[in-house]
C-alpha cells in the first residue's frame, strides 16, 4: 500500500483513477468487451471538424504541399515530413530529431497520426491545436530555424503558392500569411487518421478480431490501470500526468534536466509532468518515451508498470499487454508526394550555415 502522505493532488488523483478501472475490470473476464467500450472509443475514419478552420479542398491541397515544402526551412532541407515522415507512422524513428546544422533535439518527435484527437500538442502541451504546433518547428532554432517573416516571404516570391494560398482563403485580401500556412497544414494534418486497426473492430463487435493473447493483455490493460492515462480514442493524449506517480525512472529514460509541463507553467506541481502519449500505432514509432531511449515496446510497457503503477509485471504479462498494443496499429494513410510549386528568381537561397 502506498501512502498518500507527501503526494500530490494529481498523483492522488492519479493513483485513484487506476484503482478505480482496476476494481472495474477486476470483476470478470466474461465482459472484457463491455470494459473496453466504455474505457476507448472506436477511431472514426474522418477526423472531426477544425474549431475556427474550415477544411475546404483547397486549404487541404496547399496543406499538404506546405507539409512536405523543406523552404519552409532556413536550410530548405528540412520539412515537416523530416520528422513526421508519413511512411514510418509519422515519426523519424531517431531518439530525438535532428534539425538545422545537424543540431540534435531535446525530445523524441511524437507522431503526427490521429495528432488532431490528442487534447493539446508537443509532450509538454504548449500549443493547443495542431495550428499553433505547426508555427512551433519552423521558429526552433534546433529545428527548421526560420523566421515568420522569411517564411511568409519565401511563398510570396513563389507564383504557384501565391495562386494556392488565394484559393485556400479567397476571403483575404492578403491571404499569404504565416498564420494561414499554420491553418493550411492543420487542416492536412488533421487527415492523418488511422481507423479499422484490429482493437477497432474488436469494439465494433468482432470478438475475433483480437486473438486470445491480444484479448488478454487488453483485460490486463484495464485491470492494472494503464487505460485511466490512456482511454478514449487515441489510447492517451487526453490528459497530464507526472512520469514517475510511484518512483522514478532512471535518469536516462527521464532526464533530470527536462522538467516537462514545468518549463510551461512553472507550477511546482507540473514538474516532470508529461501529456500522456497516444498509444495508437505504438509498434511503429520506436523510440518510446519523451528521451527516445527505449526502443522495445515490452520495456516500455515494464517501465511503465514500475514507475506509475508500482508494479513489476512478469514477463507473460509484459508480452499479453504488448500484444494488444501492437492490435491498435490501424489503417495507415497512403499520401502521394505532392510537385510542389516551384521557385522563382526572387525566391530567397538557403542559408546553411
Amino acid at each position: 500500500m502506498i501512502s498518500g502522505k507527501g503526494l500530490s493532488l494529481r498523483t492522488a488523483l492519479y493513483l485513484s483513477l487506476a484503482g478505480l478501472v482496476f476494481a472495474s475490470a477486476a470483476s470478470g473476464n466474461d465482459d472484457v468487451l463491455k470494459k473496453a467500450r466504455a474505457a476507448f472509443k472506436q477511431m472514426p475514419a474522418k477526423a472531426p471538424a477544425l474549431k475556427g478552420n474550415e477544411s475546404t479542398p483547397a486549404r487541404l491541397e496547399l496543406g499538404k504541399k506546405l507539409f512536405f515544402d523543406p523552404r519552409l526551412s532556413a536550410s530548405q532541407l528540412l520539412s515537416c515530413n523530416t520528422c513526421h515522415n508519413v511512411g514510418l507512422g509519422g515519426v523519424d524513428l531517431q531518439e530525438t530529431s535532428i534539425g538545422h546544422h545537424w543540431q540534435k533535439g531535446p525530445r523524441n518527435a511524437p507522431t503526427v497520426f490521429n495528432s488532431v484527437y490528442n487534447a493539446a500538442q508537443f509532450w509538454d502541451g504548449r500549443a493547443e491545436d495542431l495550428k499553433a504546433q505547426a508555427k512551433g518547428p519552423v521558429q526552433a532554432a534546433v529545428e527548421m530555424n526560420n523566421k515568420p517573416e522569411q517564411v511568409v516571404a519565401m511563398l510570396k516570391s513563389i507564383p504557384g503558392y501565391r495562386k494556392l494560398f488565394r484559393e485556400a482563403f479567397p476571403r483575404e485580401k492578403d491571404a499569404v500569411t504565416f498564420d494561414n500556412m499554420a491553418r493550411a497544414i492543420e487542416v492536412f494534418e488533421a487527415t492523418l487518421v488511422t481507423p479499422d486497426s484490429p482493437f477497432d473492430k474488436y469494439l465494433a463487435g468482432k470478438p475475433k478480431s483480437l486473438s486470445a493473447k491480444e484479448e488478454e493483455g487488453l483485460s490486463l490493460f484495464m485491470a492494472k490501470g494503464c487505460a485511466a492515462c490512456h482511454g478514449g480514442i487515441n489510447a492517451g493524449g487526453s490528459g497530464y500526468y507526472p512520469f514517475g506517480v510511484v518512483r522514478a525512472p532512471s535518469t536516462e529514460i527521464r532526464p533530470s534536466a527536462d522538467t516537462g509541463r514545468f518549463k510551461v507553467t512553472s507550477t511546482a506541481s507540473d514538474n516532470y509532468v508529461f501529456r500522456s502519449p497516444a498509444l495508437r500505432n505504438i509498434a511503429l514509432t520506436a523510440p518510446y518515451f519523451h528521451s527516445g531511449k527505449v526502443w522495445r515496446l515490452e520495456e516500455a510497457v515494464a517501465v511503465m508498470g514500475s514507475t506509475q503503477l508500482g508494479i513489476q509485471l512478469d514477463d507473460p504479462q509484459t508480452v499479453a499487454i504488448s500484444a494488444f498494443l501492437r492490435a491498435l496499429t490501424g489503417k495507415q494513410p497512403v499520401i502521394e508526394y505532392p510537385v510542389l510549386p516551384p521557385s522563382s528568381d526572387a525566391t530567397p537561397h538557403p542559408v546553411v550555415q
